[in-house]
């Protein structure tokens, strides 16, 4: 039997490389989503524009770390792209938050779009149960970072006002690898 090999996409950044690898026989509404959204060149010139870590979250009980990137929940409102999803959770999906874990990014159940954020280290809080959202549904993880850790790491430290990049990490382009 020949084994499958799960697609990959490249997230160029100005400060590097971000490898991912997209679990699309687990989540495959997630991974054909997002990939829509890379083959339509959404991503392009878009940025890594918030960061998440324990000390800029006074008023979360339950503390999270992640970068969240894309064109931003404003951007490209009412193109047929834009089209919001069902949610993946992961007690479907069988995957969980893990660091290094490629997430969508959503504010109610089914209504995840282009926005998209990747865990630093194990955040079992935004999965299914977890106490992050307060609906306990979780969000759609879908796939994993491969290579470039230390640009996700390096993005997540830089200076921020409240959790917004400041500037934000310029994505030169999201690219399809196979």
């Amino acid at each position: 039997m020949i084994e499958q090999s799960l697609p990959k996409v490249l997230i160029v950044t100005e400060l590097g490389e971000i490898e991912l690898e997209l679990e699309i026989e687990k989540a495959p509404i997630t991974v054909a989503n997002f990939l829509k959204y890379v083959e339509a060149s959404h991503y392009d010139n878009s940025s890594f524009y918030r960061t998440v870590k324990p000390d800029n979250q006074p008023d979360n009980l339950i503390k999270i770390e992640v970068i969240q990137g894309g064109a931003g929940f404003s951007q490209y409102m009412g193109e047929a792209t834009n089209s919001p999803i069902a949610l993946e959770r992961t007690s479907q999906t069988g995957l969980r938050h893990k660091d290094g874990t490629l997430s969508m990014a959503r504010m109610l159940p089914d209504s995840a779009t282009s926005e998209f954020f990747i865990c630093l280290g194990d955040q079992p809080e935004l999965d299914f149960g977890g106490k992050r959202n307060p609906d306990g549904q979780g969000f759609a993880a879908f796939g994993r970072v491969v290579r470039g850790t230390e640009v996700v790491r390096q993005i997540q430290q830089l200076p921020a006002e409240n959790q917004n990049l400041t500037p934000p990490i310029r994505i030169s382009q999201i690219e399809r690898l196979n």
